[in-house]
């Protein structure tokens, strides 16, 4: 039976898509590039050079009303600062003041701190046949080099790393609690303020710069609380995923791993292919301000699209015939995992970072681990696609 437009349907919260969501991708590639969902009122663009053209028209795909779907629909109010849902002027000068904090010999100088801290987690969990490979490590070194970076007290990072995750795959409409986090980094500014430290909190607090007024000026308290929140809730969330992906894939595929082991230099790679193949980005979108045209169809201004990207990620197109094969020898296209153009995401290198260093750890002491499949979980889902629980065994 052939497959229609009328027969295809994906939105970010349908469970059983979510769950197995590669027919889908090869759908809406194949049949419906220029997706439209009907029941919630988005279009949904697949295939990667259609994104990319998204991601690099800043004046037409705009983010300033937000690039989560389920904020974007609600006309959530984007609080000044959180410059990933900003447009230029404003985009530009916030995400300066944090370039220079994730450039790649920035993120470097944390290198032996997060080994470390990988490497104590590790040689705690030797001798466990079991354990869960996401509560055990994929969610405590994140949390740990945040805590690291801002300069938050080890007692209090785990309840923090608790609730960004529990807002990032809150159930769609349920609201945030915005004051917790708020109140808890206003504490913290006020102790840095008065014990200035050497840490990013520090340094944004002190940070003085011109702002698109020509004002030259610090970081309001408000905009502080919205940076630090940002860092810390996308840190430890996507960077907790992709170690999780790396544990799954490379359970998926033991002669790959098996490879590595016997070839550690093969890391970096594996990483950007694991990155490539299960980005922990399900889908994140853009407002449309003004009428444009995409696979040949006009969409009008004030429309949300939003990018698939999984389904960019495997599109033949540009990754070849055997785009939908896990391969960690793959010559690297530009995937979109990360984002494209003026949006890139500013964490990827410290992501890369701690996705390389926890592999490179965990080869050394445990090379051969299984994924329990019946007792693994993924997260309620939403923006970002993942695992709530991985067990795994070891030997």
């Amino acid at each position: 039976m052939s497959t229609t437009v009328a027969d295809i349907y994906w939105d970010p919260w349908d469970r059983e898509i979510y769950e197995n969501p590669r027919p889908v991708y090869r759908q809406l590639r194949d049949h419906a590039p220029l997706y439209h969902n009907d029941r919630h009122g988005f279009y949904a663009i697949s295939r990667y050079d259609d994104v990319e053209r998204m991601l690099m028209d800043r004046d037409t795909f705009i983010s300033g009303k937000g690039t989560i779907l389920d904020a974007m629909l609600a006309n959530t109010p984007i609080s000044p600062g959180l410059f990933i849902f900003e447009d230029p002027p404003f985009h530009t000068f916030h995400r300066a003041r944090l370039m220079r904090v994730f450039t790649p010999r920035a993120v470097n100088l944390l290198e032996h701190d997060v080994r470390e801290f990988c490497a104590r987690t590790l040689e705690a969990l030797a001798g466990h046949e079991h354990f869960d490979m996401m509560g055990d490590l994929a969610r405590e070194v994140p949390m740990r080099v945040m805590g690291l970076l801002l300069g938050i007290p080890e007692s209090d990072q785990r309840v923090l790393r608790d609730h960004f995750i529990e807002t990032m795959h809150r159930p769609k409409g349920v609201e945030i609690d915005r004051t917790f986090v708020s109140d808890t980094f206003s504490t913290y500014l006020d102790y840095r303020e008065e014990h200035p430290s050497d840490d990013l909190m520090t340094r944004l607090l002190l940070t003085e710069f011109e702002d698109e007024t020509g004002t030259t000026r610090r970081l309001t308290r408000e905009e502080l609380v919205t940076y630090i929140n940002l860092i810390a809730a996308a840190g430890n969330d996507t960077t907790g995923l992709l170690i999780g992906w790396t544990a799954k894939l490379l359970s998926d595929h033991p002669d790959q791993r098996a490879e590595i082991a016997n070839d550690p230099s093969l890391i970096p790679n594996a990483i950007d292919e694991i990155v490539r193949f299960e980005p922990p980005a399900y889908s994140f979108g853009r407002y449309v301000a003004r009428d444009t045209e995409l696979v040949g169809q006009t969409v009008p201004a004030g429309s949300i699209v939003m990018c698939v990207s999984g389904a960019a990620n495997q599109d033949d197109r540009v990754f070849g015939p055997d785009a939908e094969q896990f391969d960690i020898h793959r010559t690297m296209q530009r995937h979109i995992s990360f984002g494209y153009g003026p949006h890139f995401c500013i964490g990827a290198n410290l992501a890369r970072l701690e996705g390389r260093i926890v592999l490179e750890e965990l080869m050394k002491r445990m090379p051969n681990w299984q994924v329990d499949n019946d007792n693994a979980r993924l997260i309620y889902g939403g923006p970002t696609r993942g695992w709530e629980h991985l067990p795994v065994s070891v030997g």
